[in-house]
């Protein structure tokens, strides 16, 4: 999927999917003002059609594959 950088907020673990209700990593803009909000599974399931309906799509399915630094003590790994 294609990612269109729009001036919105990042999501959020608050950000859920319009679909199934898991975190949302995709917000898909319509002309209308609208929004839909996907999980990164039903935004691979809906990406075509996706396509053809949003204004601009953000995606920040990502960071799903990113890892981040451990925050514990060096001694306590």
């Amino acid at each position: 999927m294609t990612t269109t950088v729009a001036p919105t907020a990042a999501l959020s673990a608050a950000d859920r999917c319009d679909r199934c209700g898991a975190q949302a990593y995709v917000r898909a803009e319509l002309a209308s003002g609208f929004e839909l909000l996907f999980c990164a599974h039903h935004a691979r399931a809906h990406d075509e059609k996706l396509r053809e309906v949003a204004a601009t799509i953000h995606d920040e399915s990502d960071r799903l594959t990113t890892t981040t630094p451990a925050t514990a003590p060096a001694e306590e790994h």
